[in-house]
């Protein structure tokens, strides 16, 4: 830019002359004047197109922002639904559990009177569970024992499993404690309210079972006669 600086804006002036020196002047300020409003459209131009662009794409994110609304309402409306539905579940819930407490109070009442041999000195077998294992033929069980009889002292005996089926196609059963290392004293009871016994046991190869004998023995004591308790329960297909 050396070059400028040498430029003497009077001697060009004297050189040209007053005439030619104005023209000059005129046709740079008009070329500065085109160049300006040139350059100013060609802004103007691009702030429009950008401002169209941005328009658009606010639009855009308009319309996702709607659709992302709705589906929060339509998420809303459905967790609310699933809200009332698992309130409406859990009251029914749990009118069948009061119901079922009602008939069991009901049914042992009138076992108690009608079936007598369905409980000893106001013991009874409540339930048993079978549960297979990841081994082959090996279970778990699970024997639940109630004693109805609120005022009676504790229930004192022992367990004995004994499944039925067939082996090689004949008639055959096992006791529990010839295909279980469970002891006498783990088949113990003694309880007020009710016990649950546990353990393990795994068939014979080619054993099929079918039937599973429960029972319960209270052994005569200084508080309570000998009693034998027996029910028997299907076996549950895997």
């Amino acid at each position: 830019m050396n070059w400028l600086a040498k430029i003497n804006i009077r001697t060009v002036f004297l050189r040209l002359g007053p005439f030619r020196s104005t023209l000059a002047l005129v046709g740079l300020i008009a070329l500065c004047l085109y160049c300006g409003y040139r350059f100013g459209n060609f802004y103007h131009s691009f702030q429009q197109k950008s401002l169209a662009e941005q328009q658009v794409r606010l639009a855009l994110l308009y319309q996702e922002v709607d659709k992302d609304n709705d589906k929060i309402n339509s998420l809303e409306v459905e967790l609310e639904i699933e809200r009332m539905a698992s309130r409406q579940a859990a009251i029914i819930l749990s009118k069948a559990e009061a119901e079922h407490y009602r008939i069991k109070k009901e049914l042992a009442f009138y076992e108690k009177v009608m079936a007598p041999e369905k409980q000893a000195e106001g013991v009874v077998i409540d339930n048993l569970i079978i549960s297979p294992t990841t081994s082959k033929n090996h279970y778990r069980f699970q024997v639940v024992l109630v004693q109805q009889n609120k005022q009676k002292r504790y229930a004192k005996g022992y367990v004995q499993l004994t499944f039925n089926g067939s082996l090689n196609k004949q008639p055959d059963h096992f006791k529990l404690s010839k295909i279980s290392p469970v002891t006498r004293k783990d088949m113990s009871f003694n309880f007020q309210y009710f016990q649950m016994i546990e353990g393990e046991f795994t068939l014979p190869e080619n054993f099929i079972p079918e039937q599973i004998l429960v029972a319960a023995v209270l052994p005569k004591s200084k508080w309570q006669k000998y009693n034998r308790l027996e029910q028997n329960y299907p076996w549950q297909k895997d």
